[in-house]
């Protein structure tokens, strides 16, 4: 269940259209600035386990944790904002891409193992 008090896809792609825009940063926030920004940030959040063992990567100290956070939520937001500039719908291509993932993974095939679809 969602708390109401949560802004959902939409709204937050509002307040993030207007910080950029009572910065004036329109200019700078073509497809490609926001595509390396967002690996960027995917970069600087994978560092936070680069030499953590799976064990490890899992139980994170909590100022870990809270830097991981915020990696997240820098991943998302590049994301969002990368999304409104290409007018994609970020939850109706998660929904598609989920069916689709469906289809190449049928739980019957894949359960319980990590091989890519195509040497299912």
């Amino acid at each position: 269940m969602t708390d109401p008090t949560t802004p959902d896809l939409p709204a937050l792609a509002r307040q993030l259209q207007q910080f950029a825009d009572a910065r004036d940063w329109g200019p700078f926030h073509s497809p490609k600035n926001l595509a390396s920004a967002l690996i960027v940030e995917a970069g600087e959040l994978l560092e936070h386990f680069q030499w953590l063992t799976e064990d490890q990567s899992r139980q994170l100290a909590p100022d870990t944790r809270q830097a991981v956070t915020h990696e997240m939520a820098d991943v998302l937001l590049y994301l969002v904002q990368l999304s409104t500039v290409l007018g994609i719908d970020l939850m109706d291509a998660a929904q598609a891409k989920l069916a689709l993932n469906a289809q190449k993974y049928p739980v019957d095939q894949a359960r319980g193992h990590s091989r890519k679809y195509d040497a299912l």
